[in-house]
């Protein structure tokens, strides 16, 4: 069994889901990469198989996060932006983030460029308008491509629980 097989039997990955740099969506020793839904993963991959016949390398800047790790960047966000109402246009709840439940991807420049041109094909899809980074699958989207954006996640109804 080779190291990235062994990973992915490895159930269930634990740390807090924080990346360091250079990280990509084939890295599953990491938990930030190893726990994103399965079809989401897949889905990036082929994605970044493609885009790397473009010379573009899909690096990960976060990904799946643990709950206690999303309250870190939460509370960080209300210290920097001064409030909770404005916290919440850049950062979720551990109970409504999308990178929680391992269904969402922050991905580096070259990524979220090419992304925005073929994404959809993927079903990877730009959810906020505020976060070129931030990609969640949306499968209907290869038919009928990406839906329109919230102007950023307090728009977005999955955010109010």
């Amino acid at each position: 069994m080779n190291r990235t097989t062994a990973a992915r039997n490895a159930e269930p990955r634990t740390g807090t889901g924080a990346l360091p740099g250079g990280v990509t969506v084939f890295d599953d020793e990491y938990p930030g990469v190893a726990n994103l839904q399965p079809d989401l993963l897949r889905a990036l991959r082929a994605a970044a198989a493609d885009a790397a016949q473009d010379g573009v390398v899909f690096h990960v800047n976060s990904g799946w996060r643990a709950p206690e790790y999303q309250h870190r960047l939460l509370r960080a966000a209300v210290a920097e932006r001064g409030s909770e109402e404005e916290a919440a246009r850049w950062v979720a709840t551990p109970d409504t983030s999308p990178h929680v439940s391992g269904n969402a991807v922050d991905v580096g420049f070259a990524a979220r460029e090419w992304l925005a041109e073929h994404g959809a094909a993927y079903g990877l899809c730009q959810v906020y308008g505020n976060e070129p980074w931030h990609y969640e699958l949306r499968p209907e989207a290869v038919d009928g491509g990406c839906p329109p954006r919230y102007p950023d996640p307090t728009h977005d109804p999955r955010m109010r629980r």
